[in-house]
């Protein structure tokens, strides 16, 4: 698990948004969204739609944790 998406979760709760709306939101498939629940990396395009959907910047949903 290199990185936390725990920025993204706490923005959903705080704009009383759930995982299954941002994921019809920025068209992502379920597998995209389980792979963000487990720390593992996303491409750059649904990066992209993430960021676009928010209007934020990468380092406001995820951060890389070094172990």
């Amino acid at each position: 698990m290199p990185f936390s998406y725990n920025k993204l979760w706490k923005i959903l709760i705080d704009q009383n948004m759930t995982k299954e709306e941002l994921r019809n939101l920025i068209k992502a498939s379920p597998t995209t969204i389980a792979a963000m629940g487990k720390g593992e990396g996303i491409s750059p395009k649904v990066l992209e739609r993430i960021c676009l959907a928010l209007n934020c910047q990468p380092g406001d949903i995820m951060e890389y944790i070094n172990k």
